[in-house]
């Protein structure tokens, strides 16, 4: 089941297979205390309400995965939206047993995601606070640094906060490192490397990491479309936008390393058009109130 952020953007929903492994990880073989107790069949309502403010995601999965153990379910808050306190995101019937089984993994997900989601959108709504920040606010781009087997989850997470990713894996952008350039012909030059890039990969964005000022213009001189600025604060970003104007270039500057909501507006001052961050998958989880009752 796709859905729609509050930005309308679909958002693409979790595969059932890894809803299985989800629901096979917390309930391998059943949920003994409800079936010892034999109150399985009995009908039951659950809800699940936001107990703060977050920005809800993964309300469709979460709908999902109830139906495949049996019960009815009915999203009343889609992923993308910012709720308050006390919001329905979900509300779902069915027998009790089906019910149980499904609770804490889909309480689980809604939290983790709307941690996410939540912290993505408090950045991009940080970008676009600021009198200098321009009309649309710049792209908030989250990194592929989601814990170990989430990446599914975050990706998805992401986007309902009105974010972006920087990369999805090493399959989809052309990123080159310090340590790709250590491997070329010390004879060739980055001019060689660009040129080679755009031979074997002609419809990608040339991005080239840099670190300090002369090799963010070797980069620039070089064709880079993009330059990765990797921890500049954000005077230097400045003194680079001026520099690069001055020589007659313009490359996309995005901005990476220690940025979240805290300090985002003044790199979106000093002129980035994109910024990188991580800063969403430490986020906390936001809580989110389940009542199970019977019908």
């Amino acid at each position: 089941m796709a859905s729609c952020s509050s930005s309308d953007e679909c958002l693409a929903p979790l595969a059932n297979t890894l809803l299985d492994t989800l629901l096979a990880e917390d309930v391998p073989f059943g949920d003994l205390t409800t079936r010892a107790l034999g109150i399985g069949r009995k009908p039951g309502v659950m809800t699940f309400a936001a107990r703060h403010e977050q920005v809800a995601c993964c309300t469709e999965d979460v709908a999902a995965l109830l139906t495949r153990l049996g019960a009815d379910a009915e999203i009343t808050t889609g992923s993308g939206t910012r709720v308050a306190p006390g919001q329905l995101l979900l509300r779902a019937s069915g027998p009790a047993g089906a019910l149980h089984m499904g609770w804490k993994v889909a309480q689980t997900l809604l939290e983790w995601a709307a941690g996410i989601a939540t912290e993505t959108n408090d950045i991009v709504r940080a970008a676009r606070a600021g009198d200098n920040a321009p009309p649309a606010g710049v792209a908030i781009a989250c990194s592929r640094k989601a814990p170990p087997l989430t990446r599914a989850v975050a990706v998805r997470a992401v986007q309902a906060g009105g974010g972006i990713m920087h990369r999805t894996g090493l399959s989809d952008t052309i990123l080159v490192f310090a340590e790709h350039l250590a491997f070329m012909d010390p004879c060739e030059g980055l001019d060689q490397a660009v040129s080679r890039l755009r031979a074997n990969a002609p419809e990608r964005r040339i991005v080239i990491e840099v670190c300090d000022m002369e090799s963010a213009m070797a980069a620039a001189i070089a064709g880079a479309e993009a330059l990765q600025l990797e921890k500049f604060a954000p005077e230097a970003i400045q003194q680079l936008r001026a520099s690069l104007a001055a020589a007659g270039l313009s490359p996309r500057i995005v901005a990476a390393g220690g940025i979240n909501a805290r300090n985002v507006e003044q790199y979106v001052r000093a002129g980035a058009d994109i910024i990188v961050t991580s800063a969403p998958y430490a986020a906390k989880p936001r809580d989110v109130q389940v009542t199970i009752k019977p019908a």
